[in-house]
């Protein structure tokens, strides 16, 4: 699999990213924001975390413009998949390519620990190797991950099977963590190629780190 990842002046996590689906097996390249195409024959475009423009005006809303989103926008409506971590969940929904908004946390504070999830749906190319209902341990690293939508998107969400995943406990009971709407803590777009998530799996690969649940998440994609 050829990976496609995003760079933005602010992110920090593209190298993270690349590694993770380096040791996975997978080639990537390195593709910067002003670059009006992706690289030919990619089975994935990935959007990382970070603090793209410095989180200026909103988080995402800057690097929305930037000239690789036009073809990332492209190469979604084609078909091609995309995965946006943190900050790039946040660019995907400025860009229109995922529902919803990400506003800043409830408590007003950056969030930074591990974070057990729960897995909502499963039949995607990103969670397949995962079981509904499975609770999974995923670092997370936000100022701005209290996910929105309104009443009639959030029905459309559940009804399409949208929502992927929520913040849990550790038996998979709802949890607040950052205000985010029904504890939402990521989406897919309505074909099911786009997927969003304010969670980092490309920080869940090694045991001595505290989790390696991040390795089926994206070895979903290989299916």
């Amino acid at each position: 699999m050829k990976v496609a990842v995003l760079r933005f002046p602010g992110t920090n996590c593209e190298f993270d990213t690349q590694y993770a689906f380096e040791k996975l097996g997978h080639t990537t390249e390195l593709v910067w924001h002003e670059n009006d195409t992706l690289p030919e024959n990619i089975d994935l475009v990935v959007v990382p975390g970070g603090f793209s423009y410095g989180d200026y005006l909103r988080s995402g809303s800057i690097a929305r413009f930037s000239p690789v989103m036009k073809a990332v926008s492209a190469y979604a409506k084609n078909g091609g998949k995309v995965l946006g971590i943190c900050n790039g969940f946040q660019i995907l929904t400025e860009a229109g390519l995922l529902p919803g908004a990400l506003k800043r946390n409830n408590n007003l504070h950056f969030i930074s620990k591990h974070q057990t999830l729960r897995v909502e749906n499963n039949d995607n190319a990103f969670l397949n190797q995962c079981e509904k209902g499975e609770v999974l341990n995923i670092p997370i690293a936000h100022a701005d991950g209290n996910y929105y939508i309104d009443d009639e998107g959030l029905a459309k969400l559940e009804a399409n099977g949208q929502v992927l995943l929520r913040y849990c406990d550790a038996e998979g009971n709802r949890v607040v963590v950052n205000g985010s709407v029904t504890s939402i803590a990521g989406v897919c777009n309505e074909t099911k190629n786009v997927f969003g998530l304010m969670p980092h799996p490309e920080r869940a690969l090694e045991a001595i780190l505290g989790s390696e649940d991040g390795i089926k998440m994206l070895k979903g994609f290989e299916s």
